[in-house]
């Protein structure tokens, strides 16, 4: 991510102190409709309650970039809004007669007396059955420094401490929060075009899948992706780095990938791994998960775990997944 999101909000000390009716009636003010504590949609058909994407995350991870790209898709978008008014803005879409039928709420530490009302907001939302999905903004430490070294801003909960401590409290702010995420997108090598990429990805469309996979190749000495749901080692196989005429090309390249699964072992993984795959999106459907990242790792993550996540990809496209597929360190070396 190359865009920082924390910027000067009009007004942002005096919303600190503002008292938890003030926010209710600046949202009167605001929509021009009575403000209630809970959702109250009597007489409204189900078909009308709008669906709900709540955006969160670390601060300079992307969320204004994720909430720009939600809106140029046609949601409703409302930055910085408290949690205990999310079931209002809700109640207010439902009664909109159709014209808000997808609604984005951005959720963060600049809000920091009303985050708390969140979890009591989410479980007043599965109380009344409204569908709802949480998207997390995550980044590396070392990222986000960078990011607010470069605008030369303070972290919002640093307070007199350094950039480092308002992240590690950031951090422990938001840790249940991320558990709760239907999907994590780690933004840390990411750049502006490719988060909303990724967001396009999961959110355009007129038609909601059943699930929605991310295939992603990465090399295990550039670490871990973070935001992985499942990880598999392709170190197993032999490495087509140290074949002379196959080190310069990637898994991409069919003499590569034609090395890659002439390999003991390697068709049998891809079978049984799809096989796999297929009973835990199974689990997944039940349980209301809707995006799954997928991370197939190689040491460099050029050859082998390229290879494998395009033949893995295809497969699970081929059976009705809506799949992206993503090569995080090809060309990083």
């Amino acid at each position: 991510m190359t865009e920082h999101e924390t910027r000067p909000t009009a007004g942002r000390d005096q919303a600190h102190e503002e008292t938890h009716e003030d926010q209710r009636q600046h949202a009167v003010q605001e929509y021009g409709a009575q403000v209630s504590t809970g959702i109250d949609t009597a007489g409204v058909p189900d078909a009308a309650i709008p669906e709900l994407v709540i955006i969160s995350g670390m601060s300079g991870a992307g969320r204004s970039t994720a909430a720009k790209c939600l809106e140029d898709l046609g949601w409703f978008v409302v930055d910085n809004l408290p949690p205990a008014l999310i079931p209002t803005m809700v109640e207010l879409g439902a009664r909109s007669q159709g014209n808000v039928a997808r609604i984005a709420v951005v959720v963060d530490v600049r809000g920091r007396r009303f985050f708390d009302n969140l979890r009591e907001s989410l479980a007043d939302l599965e109380a009344k059955h409204v569908t709802r999905r949480i998207v997390f903004l995550e980044s590396s430490d070392d990222a986000l420094v960078r990011r607010f070294e470069s605008v030369r801003r303070p972290h919002p909960l640093q307070g007199d401490g350094r950039i480092v401590d308002g992240i590690a409290a950031e951090r422990e702010l938001l840790r249940e929060l991320r558990g709760d995420a239907d999907l994590v997108i780690d933004t840390s090598s990411l750049n502006v075009h490719e988060l909303r990429a990724k967001m396009d990805a999961q959110f355009a469309g007129e038609e909601e899948p059943e699930l929605r996979a991310t295939v992603m190749s990465f090399g295990f000495k550039y670490g871990l992706p973070v935001d992985a749901d499942l990880v598999a080692d392709m170190r197993f196989l032999p490495n087509p780095h140290w074949v002379p005429e196959l080190r310069p090309y990637t898994g991409l390249n069919e003499e590569v990938a034609a090395y890659v699964f002439n390999q003991p072992g390697a068709k049998e993984f891809l079978d049984r791994y799809a096989e796999l795959l297929r009973l835990v999106a199974a689990g997944y459907r039940r349980e209301g998960k809707r995006y799954v990242t997928i991370a197939i790792g190689c040491t460099g993550g050029k050859h082998r775990s390229v290879a494998m996540s395009e033949k893995l990809a295809a497969r699970l496209a081929a059976e009705g997944v809506e799949t992206v597929v993503v090569h995080r360190d090809m060309g990083r070396e």
